[in-house]
């Protein structure tokens, strides 16, 4: 049977059995997805056929239509399981990001020749970015290009910044110093692994290239698609001398489980793990293999932390890392967040938030597992940092406020701290934050 109509048939078949749902989603970390919210006839005949359904088509959707919808969609899905992954894209087409806004694109399989002509390439810090939907809108691009752009920026002061140190140094150095540089310089990859550094290059894998209809998203093969990219990771490794405890994957979306799923071919192949997977809003995944566990989940690298801006829209309930963060409590989208697309992005525009230099710790969280709890507790508790920052022991779920425009952080902004280490800031509703240019 063709799988693009499955879905169709599984509304038809679903249709003496369903009743309608209440559609109101508890804002707590305990509540998931329960395939008992069925849908009334009326209802299933309002829902577009899945080769009509686009991302520029959820984004005209207001928050609460889009993320209906898209409960609907997932829930007739899993009626019988009779959703097989059966796409796996080719041709992937990567890029790197040079300082003059240039890029070095090539598809993945070419990519590692490009980089053997990139200066210095994994000397320091490899981030690689694997992105989960088209860029074919401006709320999608535009959140991708910040987090490019904020790991440009977070790279290049600090290799400014050392270019100029080691210059002046190299001046002042006798004989028997300069030949002792190389000893200092063999701990860059243990710098690296425990954040003491910076510098770093930044790959992107532009898989959401290729899901440009929600057909695909649905029936992408996560674990084979993974793999081609763990694959390629080996060989960069391999082929480039690129330490594999520096390497952080960072996944947008249903990116984020093809990140996971990619790190755990790494370690089937080599017996190591990846430093660190960070998941950027991880999605529903609609089409899954029977008897096979798949999507993000700790223990796919030595840290996997997961960020959940949509959980009852585009994203998941389910804990997707070693520690989870749920800014605002887990819901349909994020305050500002007009609809599913963007509460999706809001992750990833988090996460750029605090790749810049100096804020870090823009986004303090404590342990809870709903808004309630945490505002029981007055947004008291063990703090932890959301982001670049994450302290790589923390486990469990964390919940925290944020603004619903950029900058998005409730701390101070960095420009305006003592420290880092400041309380919440007290809730300004009339606060006028100007988005990022």
């Amino acid at each position: 049977m063709n799988p693009m109509r499955v879905l169709s048939l599984l509304a038809c078949l679903a249709v003496a059995a369903l009743a309608k749902p209440n559609g109101r989603m508890d804002n707590s970390v305990n509540q998931a997805l329960k395939p008992s919210q069925w849908l009334s006839g009326s209802q299933l005949e309002a829902i577009p056929a899945v080769d009509d359904l686009t991302i520029e088509r959820l984004e005209n959707m207001n928050l609460e239509r889009g993320a209906e919808l898209l409960q609907q969609v997932y829930h007739l899905s899993q009626i019988h399981h009779n959703v097989e992954p059966s796409f796996v894209p080719s041709g992937i087409q990567a890029y790197v990001p040079k300082p003059n806004g240039d890029k070095i694109a090539a598809p993945l399989n070419d990519m590692i020749q490009r980089l053997k002509q990139k200066q210095n390439f994994g000397d320091d810090e490899v981030t690689i970015i694997v992105t989960g939907l088209p860029q074919t809108t401006e709320t999608v691009k535009k959140a991708t290009k910040k987090l490019v752009q904020a790991y440009m920026q977070r790279y290049n002061q600090q290799q400014q910044r050392q270019q100029g140190k080691n210059s002046q140094d190299y001046q002042d150095q006798s004989g028997e110093q300069k030949r002792q540089r190389s000893s200092s310089e063999e701990n860059s990859s243990e710098e690296a692994k425990n954040g003491k550094t910076q510098s770093g290059d930044i790959i992107v894998i532009d898989l959401g290239a290729k899901l440009n209809n929600y057909q695909r998203y649905a029936m992408l093969d996560v674990e084979k698609t993974g793999a081609k990219i763990g694959k390629w990771i080996v060989q960069m490794v391999n082929e480039l001398e690129v330490p594999f405890d520096v390497i952080h994957l960072i996944g947008q979306n249903v990116g984020a489980h093809v990140a996971g799923a990619a790190a755990q071919e790494f370690t089937r192949l080599t017996g190591h793990k990846l430093r660190r997977v960070t998941g950027l809003d991880p999605s529903k995944i609609v089409a899954k293999s029977k008897n096979t566990l798949t999507g993000l989940a700790r223990g796919d690298a030595e840290f996997v932390d997961a960020i959940h801006t949509s959980v009852y829209g585009m994203g998941t309930p389910i804990r997707s890392g070693d520690v989870d963060f749920y800014p605002n409590g887990p819901a349909a989208g994020v305050p500002g967040a007009s609809n599913v697309v963007e509460a999706a992005m809001r992750a990833t525009r988090y996460f750029a938030e605090s790749v810049r230099p100096g804020n870090e710790r823009s986004f303090p969280a404590v342990p809870a597992n709903s808004l309630q709890q945490y505002k029981q507790n007055d947004g008291f508790g063990k703090r932890a940092y959301m982001g670049i920052d994450t302290a790589h022991d923390l486990e469990g779920d964390y919940i925290l406020q944020v603004n619903p425009k950029s900058p998005f952080g409730r701390n101070a902004p960095a420009q305006k701290q003592s420290s880092y280490h400041g309380v919440h800031q007290a809730w300004n509703n009339n606060q006028d934050s100007k988005d990022y240019q």
